[in-house]
């Protein structure tokens, strides 16, 4: 139980910080922002306290807009994508997702990505529409979200082959 605490406040520290000093830095055509940092919530346990999920997610949104003078936004997001978590591993799992763990495998399989893809989507539709919050600008929100989707999702996914175990 310690080790997975342990796990989860670095994975958290690791990833706010990545998001803070590297990812928020990285902008490509002026309109594509990575955001690898929902990765703590999408790696959380399965059998985790949902109310904590949902207060971390909560504290980590929090935390980048703070950094990012996003005015909440980051937040809201992280707590939908917290709150439709279990509904996301349903769908992309099956009924049986408990029994599952969100293991860091050899390969990623159609469910994690189905998984990945679902999470980083909601998320992101979330914090643009939030962001931009015009329909004037729905398609400026739909491609921003797309694109930012996109690579996101190569990102993270990324990011877990470098941190998965290595084999002996």
């Amino acid at each position: 139980m310690n080790s997975t605490i342990t796990l989860n406040i670095i994975r958290f520290i690791l990833l706010f910080a990545l998001q803070i000093l590297v990812f928020n830095n990285i902008e490509l055509f002026n309109f594509i922002n990575p955001l690898p940092y929902i990765l703590f919530i999408l790696l959380f346990p399965i059998h985790g306290n949902k109310a904590l999920l949902i207060f971390i997610s909560f504290l980590l949104g929090l935390g980048i807009d703070m950094f990012e003078n996003s005015g909440g936004v980051h937040a809201a997001a992280c707590v939908v994508l917290a709150y439709f978590r279990a509904d996301l591993l349903k769908f992309s799992y099956g009924i049986s997702y408990e029994y599952h763990t969100i293991k860091i495998a050899d390969k990623i399989g159609k469910e994690l990505f189905t998984y990945l893809f679902s999470g980083v989507l909601l998320h992101h539709t979330i914090l643009f529409g939030l962001e931009i919050f015009r329909f004037n600008f729905i398609w400026e929100i739909l491609l921003r979200t797309l694109l930012t989707t996109l690579f996101t999702l190569i990102l993270c996914v990324l990011i877990i082959y470098l941190i998965k175990p290595s084999k002996k």
